[in-house]
């Protein structure tokens, strides 16, 4: 199922959450500021997104969310036009938090990426065929994770037996994906079985720069 160019997207990057691995770090900062090589690590998102042409994004503000929204301001500093989704504390999880912010983003197929991992992953600009409503980018287990989320055969993504993969935190959504849905706190990965069991997810294995920053130890391998 081949993915072909289709200009322009918006991309949703996730920020809400509380960072509680984190800790202390995040007691008094997002964790999406927190510095890589010296930078933000939401900033290498906006970059990366820019540098494929997504320049219009959404940021879901939660814990701390004053913090992310003075940093960025309208995303100018950054070459992007930066609109904000505000969830307040405890934020909405992934699927809720989409969910919300659904109105910013659009009718059209939209990149999501957690704005707590660092990687070189390449964005583009991509529609999905029709019936699909879901394009997963996934990686190999690291080892905090060695029994991987979902398996990839096919270009389609699904639950069942075989050679597991993880999920990079980052995939194309289609708004259809939340038809349904009522506003309030749920999580993203229901959703995306109830998909997968329709064969309506494909994804791709990336095995390049990945790393879901999630304790301070892993935060400081990266320099």
């Amino acid at each position: 199922m081949p993915l072909s160019a289709v200009p322009p997207m918006k991309a949703m990057i996730l920020a809400a959450g509380r960072g509680e691995r984190m800790r202390p770090l995040t007691d008094s900062l997002p964790k999406p500021l927190l510095a890589v090589r010296g930078r933000p690590l939401i900033e290498f998102h906006i970059e990366a997104l820019g540098r494929a042409g997504i320049h219009d994004l959404v940021v879901n503000l939660g814990w701390l969310g004053g913090q992310l929204r003075a940093h960025l301001g309208d995303g100018a500093r950054l070459a992007a036009r930066v609109a904000y989704s505000e969830e307040g504390y405890p934020p909405l999880e992934t699927g809720g938090g989409i969910h919300r912010a659904l109105p910013l983003l659009g009718p059209s197929p939209f990149w999501v990426v957690n704005g707590d991992v660092y990687c070189a992953f390449a964005f583009d600009q991509r529609r999905l065929p029709a019936g699909v409503l879901a394009h997963l980018v996934l990686v190999p287990n690291p080892p905090q994770h060695p029994a991987g989320d979902f398996v990839l055969r096919g270009g389609l993504v699904g639950g069942g037996g075989g050679e597991r993969l993880t999920y990079s935190g980052i995939a194309i959504l289609h708004p259809d994906l939340f038809t349904g849905c009522q506003p309030g706190r749920f999580p993203l990965a229901p959703l995306l079985r109830a998909a997968m069991a329709r064969g309506a997810v494909t994804g791709e294995l990336f095995t390049g720069l990945w790393s879901d920053v999630g304790t301070p130890e892993r935060l400081a391998a990266l320099g």
